[in-house]
Parts: structure tokens; sequence; C-alpha cells
């Protein structure tokens, strides 16, 4: 057995009208464009919608927070109490979501077992994060999660299945639809189906194929290693999240501490042809950019040609280097852990930035000095993690923010 699973799966019943205002962005998305939840709030009106079951983080430090989570459990209740929600039993949920561009990314809505999880850098378990989780992230999603009746997911899981073995044969299969909407704001399509018994057994025979420990191995050039079969894609704080109240369950004996144990999540192919890693830059503000240079220089060796290649952008110039003692498997990781030591021991400030424009941008400016880098590889990541770990944060993204998991299904994690 592996830690993916079948769950038991609510989904609202409403036309695909009011599913289009049921199912809204995850909520770490537009964290700096309050107006995007405001448009949200608009289409939404009174009708049910995911909106009224979450807080996005455009909102995480106002001060009526606590107010808004009270409100956010007040209305799971009620959502239950009026029976908003047909019940899919032990199963799991084909998702086809044709993204903004016309590509379609399939994905397996389930549960996933948290006893089988480890966030923590160097972890040897099954799932692990792909990018180092911030601890102070945790607790105000704690107090969300802790006494919510239920859970959505907008956490997004990847597996290395090259030969489309698990999900990509679900296509062929006839399934029952459950849901088939716009979604709004420019979110493409979403259409889902129930996995029969018989097809889900072969999904699980997959996973276990997967898992095969000699087989792991022999693939990524390895010799005993422990398997990692899911990596973190999207939502990895909030796995976190769901790791840390299981745990404080199960050390009081709670009652629901079976139910906790388990997280709804969207398993995806990382060899979608919809999947695109983008790169995350930096841009460093106050400090001594020369001095920074010649200390990078030194501690990573850096040359015109060095294999981690990255550009450098200092006013209106760029300039390419190559480092030659990396200190990661990934270019990022070499520079992500000189620019840590750096500024904590020089000061200045570190931005992460979408987008070469904007970077060049903000270094026309003075004392500002960007560092613009390649875009990871999708082979990359299962290697970089099983060798170096947790990958420093702000690795890479997953496509554009209208393209990130919309919440539509959910789960009862309290009885």
């Amino acid at each position: 057995m592996t830690a993916f699973t079948t769950a038991d799966i609510l989904l609202p019943r409403l036309t695909a009208e009011g599913m289009s205002k049921w199912a809204v962005v995850a909520c770490d998305q537009y964290t700096g464009e309050p107006e995007y939840w405001e448009k949200v709030r608009e289409i939404v009106g009174r009708a049910p919608s995911a909106l009224d079951l979450i807080l996005p983080e455009a909102y995480l430090d106002e001060p009526n927070c606590e107010e808004h989570i009270a409100k956010i459990h007040e209305n799971m209740t009620n959502y239950l109490k009026n029976d908003l929600f047909n019940v899919y039993n032990d199963c799991f949920i084909l998702t086809t979501r044709t993204q903004a561009d016309g590509r379609l990314r399939v994905g397996l809505v389930g549960a996933i077992d948290l006893e089988m999880y480890d966030y923590n850098k160097g972890s040897k378990s099954q799932v692990r994060a792909t990018e180092a989780t911030v601890a102070e992230r945790i607790p105000p999603r704690v107090k969300i999660r802790m006494n919510a009746p239920l859970e959505l997911p907008h956490i997004m899981i990847l597996i290395d299945d090259v030969q489309n073995t698990v999900i990509e044969p679900l296509l062929e299969k006839k399934l029952q639809t459950v849901y088939d909407f716009e979604l709004m704001q420019n979110g493409g399509h979403l259409k889902g189906s129930v996995v029969d018994e018989d097809s889900a057994r072969e999904v699980l025979a997959a996973l276990d194929k997967l898992a095969d420990k000699n087989t792991f191995n022999r693939r990524y050039g390895l010799q005993n290693e422990d398997v990692l079969l899911y990596a973190m894609g999207d939502g990895n704080h909030s796995l976190a999240t769901a790791k840390e109240c299981y745990e404080q369950k199960k050390r009081t004996n709670s009652p629901d501490a079976e139910l906790a144990r388990y997280a709804l999540v969207e398993v995806v192919n990382l060899h979608s042809p919809a999947l695109e890693f983008e790169a995350i830059h930096r841009v460093i503000t106050e400090v001594d950019t020369d001095d920074l240079m010649c200390k990078m220089t030194n501690s990573l060796g850096l040359t015109e040609d060095g294999e981690q290649k990255f550009s450098v952008v200092l006013g209106d110039k760029t300039r390419e280097f190559g480092i030659t003692k990396p200190t990661s498997n990934l270019t990022v990781g070499s520079l992500q852990t000189f620019l840590d030591d750096y500024l904590r021991k020089n000061g200045g400030k570190i931005d992460y930035i979408h987008g070469e424009d904007v970077v060049r941008r903000l270094c026309a400016e003075d004392s500002a000095i960007g560092f613009l880098l390649p875009s990871m590889k999708k082979s990359e990541l299962f290697p970089t993690v099983i060798k170096d770990g947790a990958l420093p944060r702000k690795t890479f993204s997953m496509g554009h923010a209208h393209d990130k998991r919309f919440y539509c299904e959910a789960r009862i994690i309290i009885k």
C-alpha cells in the first residue's frame, strides 16, 4: 500500500451555473491583489460557495481575522446541516482541467496518509516537501483547520510516472460525470468523474509498482534509498498544517484523530504537458553590490564557464556567470544558500520576482541587484529532492495563478 488512497468525498448538489460560483481559486493566490477577491465576492453574491469556507491570504493580517475564521466554521456547519452535499464513498475523483491556454491537465482526487509524510529537510518519507517549509506560516492555518468540520483541498502532489500508468488510463474508461462547468476569472473549465471500484484497484496497483524499492533505486541510480513517490507541487504549507493538526489530535487521543490522519489532495503526473515549471528570480536591495559580488565570486567560484548558469542584472547591464563550486544540485540552491548567509551577516532585503522584465525594471534603481535564474527542468525535481532534500523556498512556480487548483471537493474531518 502507498500513501494515496480512496476517500469519502463530498460534492455540492448544484447545477453547472451554481458550481461556477462554488469553485474558487487557491487561497494563497493573488495575495497582493485584494481586488481579485473582491471580484470573486461580487460574482458569488449569496450563492453557496467555497469562498465562505476559506480565508484568502490577502486578508490573513486583517484585524478581524479571528472573526472570519469563526464564520468559516459556522458556514461549514450550516452547509452540512442544510444537506448541501452528495457523498461519494470510498472513491477517487478524476479531474480534467482545461486551462485558459487550452491545455488539458488531468488529476486524481483522493486522500494522503499523513503518517507517511514528513516535511522536514532530509526526510525519507514516501511523501515529501519539495521546498523549505516556513514554520511561522503553519500556526495561522492550524487555527482554521483544527476545529473545522470540513476540509477543501488546494493541495497538488506530483508523481514521476513517465509511462503514464496511473492516471492517464482512466481517460479511456466510461466514468460517471459528477460535475462539468466553467471556472470563474479566466480559470478555464473543470470536469470531474467518479472512479469505479475496479478502476480504483488498477490505480492502486499501478502506484504499488511505482513504489517498488528496487525499481525506484535503479531508475535514479541509487542504492537502498527509501522511495520518494509523492512530491509536493502546490499547497506545501497546507499539507504541513494538516500534519500538525493530526499530530496534535493524536497526542490528545482525540476521537477525530483517525479522520485527521488523512488529507484530501489532487495527484497529478509530473509529465503532464500542461504542467510547466517557471523560474522565480531574486532581487536584492539595501546592500553594497560590489561587496556582495566579490564575496559571491569567491564563495561560489564564479566564472563564465561554470555549469550552473545564471545572470546578474545591475543597472542597465546584464552579465552571465557560471558556478564552479556548487553547494546544491540546482543553480537556485547554490545561489540561495549564499544569499541567505550573506544577508544574515550583512543585512539587506530579498524579493522573489516572476518575470525578467520586472527584475530589470527594479534593478534600474540604485542599490538593487537582480539574479535571473534558469527554469528548473521537470526531470530535475525528483532527483534533486532525493539528493538535496527540500529545495529552497521559491525555487519554482507551476504555471500562472489562474491555472492553480480551484476548491471543489470536500471531506468531513470532525465526527
